[in-house]
């Protein structure tokens, strides 16, 4: 054997037994899933950026691991009644949750008797993406901008409607009013499907809707964009200046939504999902249908989203007592 064979042979044994020496950073194995039908369960009515999330990553895990997936739609409650039946669903990777940061981090300090544990109830799986909401008004509503929004909630009354309370939508007008000094009422619907004709007909003024939601309603010119709730404008609608540049410095209020399954799911099955989220978002043709709806796909490790919902849960109860929000 020549010496570049054998410093060749002594390199590949050196790899296989690395894991194996003292010391070695053990990582769990990737377990074997899906060995049954996978249900993902989304907390809202279909059609806003939750749904669009799990019909993707259902969609392409039916193609790739030759199983069935569906989406099941179970809204209301702020997203409480989705999240509460996975969380009390069996831990073994047949049921998963698009969390939100309204099921994940803004509920618990909102709702005085929460169903489950945002925490303790869940296996975190992966951060899927986030998106700034919009503020569109019904057209026939004066206002053109943020200042004359405020001018107008001064001298009469204004509504803003939410796919439900708890939701960002919702806190995201809250904390308008809080540094607006305005008291816009909130309409809090089941969903943004209920939502959107009362704002088409005029029924409700507004509402801060999630960018995926909103754009091709700002598009076709059924609404007006006033302005987006993130602390910077918005790649997939540049036009649309901040809510925090418009006269409110320091507003921002984004919605996120992240994968997660029910407490007890195995190390080894929760890494395998994890890579197959991984994976489908960062094929080509999904980073760009996302990007092209503003949503900001960005996957990571289930430690790093544990570590994130634990700051959100701060943050969000912070918000929630600052702003004196209640529930309707």
């Amino acid at each position: 054997m020549s010496l570049k064979s054998l410093k060749h042979a002594f390199a590949v044994l050196g790899l296989l037994l690395n894991p194996l020496l003292p010391g070695a950073q053990a990582q769990p194995a990737l377990g074997a899933w899906p060995t049954k039908p996978v249900k993902i369960v989304v907390t809202f009515t279909p059609g806003g950026a939750p749904d669009t999330l799990a019909r993707i990553l259902a969609d392409k895990w039916s193609q790739s691991l030759g199983q069935t997936f569906t989406v099941d739609n179970k809204p209301g409650a702020g997203g409480n009644i989705g999240a509460d039946f996975v969380a009390k669903s069996p831990g073994d990777g047949t049921t998963l949750l698009v969390g939100t940061v309204g099921t994940h981090a803004i509920n618990p300090a909102l709702y005085a008797n929460m169903p489950y544990n945002n925490i303790k109830d869940f296996t975190p799986i992966s951060f899927l993406a986030s998106t700034p909401n919009v503020l569109v008004v019904n057209n026939a509503v004066p206002a053109k901008n943020v200042q004359e929004l405020i001018a107008l909630a001064g001298k009469t009354p204004l509504t803003f409607g939410s796919s439900g309370s708890g939701t960002s939508i919702h806190l995201s007008g809250e904390l308008f009013n809080t540094l607006a000094g305005v008291k816009m009422q909130h309409i809090p619907y089941k969903g943004r499907a209920q939502a959107v004709p009362d704002l088409l007909g005029g029924r409700i003024t507004m509402i801060f809707d999630n960018m995926p939601s909103a754009l091709p309603l700002i598009k076709s010119g059924e609404v007006r964009a006033i302005a987006v709730t993130s602390a910077t404008r918005s790649a997939a609608a540049p036009t649309i200046p901040t809510i925090a540049e418009s006269g409110l410095p320091g507003f921002e209020a984004t919605s996120w939504f992240a994968l997660l399954a029910p407490a007890g799911l195995s190390r080894e099955v929760q890494a395998r999902i994890s890579t197959e989220t991984a994976r489908v978002l960062a094929l080509p043709d999904v980073r760009e249908k996302l990007a092209l709806l503003g949503l900001d796909a960005a996957p990571g490790t289930p430690e790093a989203l544990a570590t994130f919902i634990q700051s959100e849960t701060i943050k969000w109860a912070k918000v929630v007592k600052e702003s004196g929000a209640k529930l309707d």
